[in-house]
């Protein structure tokens, strides 16, 4: 007798378009976990990104009692948790195009509350490029019309996925492929850019927040309280890149936490255009240790 060949089912476990049987799988695949992103994913080791996107759709997923769906723009978060034909989510999670991941959203949001589902909250995903750059004029729309979407970038300040170019997010004088460190004004251009968080309160929508993964317990809060609102809201969440930022892989959480005391990269939250609170910091450090600590920023201690 032929032996039944079951087709490919979504999981770590899986191979080709076949499904191992149980003593073939992995400790991991035999593993029962309650993680919104599973591990098996094949992030950089240190990636912030990896660790904010678990920590806040954790979050998320308690807050709606595991009533989520989750949109996901093109970029590194999409690339290495879902290498075709495996994903590593174990949540209802929809990939997009680069730049239309808030309008994908707003369309499920506008789906649930017509079939009566309003218990079912949707939130996007996206990385810097498709945020600030190549998806901003979508978001710019669901903040303008209010949509019931949580969008939250992780903000690893590049294209780190495509090969560390600039976006409108990279800093000032921060060297990537398309910003070299040359001439007599090395790296990226001062000036530049967009501040998303200050252009969403702009827009006067319920919630704004920044967040890092140097502290991820407000990360959480913020996840859970953005989730209490209905309309549009925002969260802004800074995720090291130890590739990219030339640091470290041990040092991910160091490095943004450098990033907050230095003030370089302030954590608060908005309610309705309003700054409602804001991460004080006690114990200030100089903005050179931060910088140091990447070899993205080398030349501008040179000579």
């Amino acid at each position: 007798m032929d032996t039944i060949v079951k087709f490919y089912q979504t999981g770590t476990f899986t191979v080709g378009n076949r499904l191992l049987e149980p003593a073939q799988r992995t400790v991991q695949a035999n593993t029962r976990r309650t993680n919104s992103l599973n591990s098996g994913h094949r992030a950089c080791q240190g990636c912030g990104e990896a660790l904010g996107a678990r920590y806040a759709i954790d979050a998320a997923m308690n807050a709606t009692q595991g009533q989520l769906i989750a949109a996901n723009a093109t970029g590194c978060l999409e690339v290495f948790s879902t290498p075709y034909p495996e994903t590593s989510w174990q949540i209802p999670w929809i990939h997009s195009l680069f730049g239309n991941t808030a309008s994908v959203a707003t369309g499920i949001a506008a789906a649930m509350r017509v079939k009566g589902r309003d218990d079912v909250r949707v939130v996007a995903q996206g990385g810097d490029g498709g945020t600030t750059d190549i998806g901003f004029g979508c978001l710019s729309g669901m903040f303008e019309r209010n949509d019931d979407v949580l969008y939250i970038c992780y903000d690893n300040e590049a294209y780190m996925n495509t090969g560390v170019q600039r976006s409108s997010a990279t800093p000032a004088a921060a060297r990537t492929a398309t910003t070299p460190a040359v001439g007599e004004q090395p790296g990226n251009v001062f000036g530049q850019g967009k501040n998303v968080p200050l252009i969403a309160m702009a827009h006067g929508i319920p919630y704004v927040a920044t967040a890092s993964v140097c502290d991820l317990r407000d990360l959480e809060y913020k996840v859970e309280k953005a989730m209490g609102f209905r309309g549009a809201r925002y969260l802004h969440v800074h995720v090291p890149c130890p590739l990219g930022w030339g640091c470290d892989t041990g040092d991910t959480s160091k490095v943004a936490r450098l990033a907050a005391e230095s003030g370089l990269f302030p954590i608060f939250e908005a309610e309705y255009g309003e700054i409602t609170g804001r991460r004080a910091i006690r114990k200030p450090v100089p903005v050179d240790d931060y910088l140091k600590a990447q070899s993205r920023f080398a030349h501008l201690f040179k000579g």
